[in-house]
């Protein structure tokens, strides 16, 4: 197969922070041929930054997937519409990258997994955080029984003041929801990921509301109490099948100094590993620990190790997030994030929503 042509759908925060820019440095691999925007503007900017020459513009979606020319479909909009829009291309015949969350809830996500079955189209979730180098490393970590069998996990998706003030992140129609379905998605996914266990018993959680009206002292600015209309902050508390638990906490706005997003704690029976950041620099540093010869022993390998001057090239966790991507299509192999992994994902989320609608423990089958 000759180059990739890619459709863009949505070309907005997400769009110009990380798909457009990573996809653009895999220019051996794909084009990006036609953008859509509902602020036709937007979509002839990012046509005009990125796009191969003779790029299409458009403000409906449904004109772009109808485009033969085709192969791939980005969907970078609203979490409201991931499931409809990433339905439609997937039947028009077009391998789908759609952002996280994969759905608002489990019955749209499930729509998406079925699409996928039955047309027989690659679809990926925009999970990110699983291609860090940090990350890479815990999973081989967790994979060669470094750990032993993990059984209690911490999922961290905590900020500090860092409410997102654009966009409709805080519109609940839209959103599904506040920092649990934003961060708190990455957070767990990387979770599931390490233990490879996504066989949830229970799910219960509470979610909060409480500083809608404290916005003097935010890292993107005072955003408008009226505008809030979904939590500041959510825990859960999931059982697994076989025993294990996991406790996920997810803040925009948390009144503490232990700010961690996208990021895990594990234990196992044989040894630890904490996710955190390098104070020195903001960095992901990984701390693992063990014992050894009757000592206990903790292990910081060094991330994003190059020589000076010699311009090592490093490829961030979009580039290498949108290679695998690229190259799972074209040489038809397994993708490293996959829509059931998902779907499992969104059903727990929705399920800690739920419980705190309804002050119940959630039974999942």
């Amino acid at each position: 197969m000759s180059k990739l042509k890619i459709g863009i759908i949505g070309c907005g925060g997400i769009a110009n922070a990380k798909h457009l820019p990573a996809l653009s440095k895999l220019s051996e691999l794909a084009e990006m041929t036609a953008f859509c925007d509902i602020i036709i503007e937007r979509a002839e900017l990012a046509a005009k930054q990125y796009g191969a020459a003779g790029a299409k513009t458009y403000t409906d979606y449904r004109q772009l997937i109808q485009d033969g020319q085709l192969d791939v479909v980005h969907v970078l909009t609203p979490n409201s519409t991931h499931s409809v829009i990433t339905v439609e291309a997937l039947e028009a015949g077009k391998h789908v990258m759609c952002e996280k969350p994969m759905a608002i809830n489990s019955l749209e996500a499930k729509s998406m997994l079925d699409a996928a079955k039955r047309t027989g189209k690659k679809l990926t979730i925009g999970y990110q955080n699983r291609f860090r180098e940090d990350a890479l490393m815990l999973k081989e970590a967790c994979e060669d029984g470094f750990l032993g069998d993990i059984y209690l996990a911490k999922a961290h998706a905590v900020r500090r003041r860092a409410v997102p003030t654009w966009g409709v992140f805080m519109d609940k129609e839209k959103q599904g929801g506040g920092p649990l379905i934003d961060i708190g998605t990455h957070a767990l996914d990387l979770t599931l990921w390490y233990m490879n266990n996504y066989k949830v018993k229970s799910v219960s959680g509470t979610a909060f509301q409480k500083l809608k009206d404290q916005n003097q002292a935010n890292l993107f600015g005072k955003w408008d109490p009226n505008e809030f209309e979904v939590e500041d902050s959510a825990v859960g508390f999931i059982k697994m099948e076989n025993g294990a638990t996991i406790f996920l906490e997810s803040s925009w706005a948390l009144n503490t100094l232990d700010v961690r997003e996208a990021m895990t704690s594990l234990f196992g029976t044989r040894g630890g590993a904490e996710m955190r950041r390098n104070p020195a620099d903001g960095n992901p540093a990984l701390h693992l620990n063990t014992e050894l010869y009757g000592k206990l022993v903790e292990i910081k390998p060094e991330m994003n190790a190059s020589i000076p001057y010699y311009g090592s090239k490093v490829e961030n966790e979009a580039d290498r997030e949108a290679r695998q991507w690229l190259e799972a299509i074209l040489g038809d192999k397994a993708l490293l994030v996959n829509p059931e992994e998902a779907y499992v994902v969104t059903r727990i989320l929705e399920a800690i929503y739920e419980s705190s609608r309804t002050g119940q423990e959630i039974i999942l089958n």
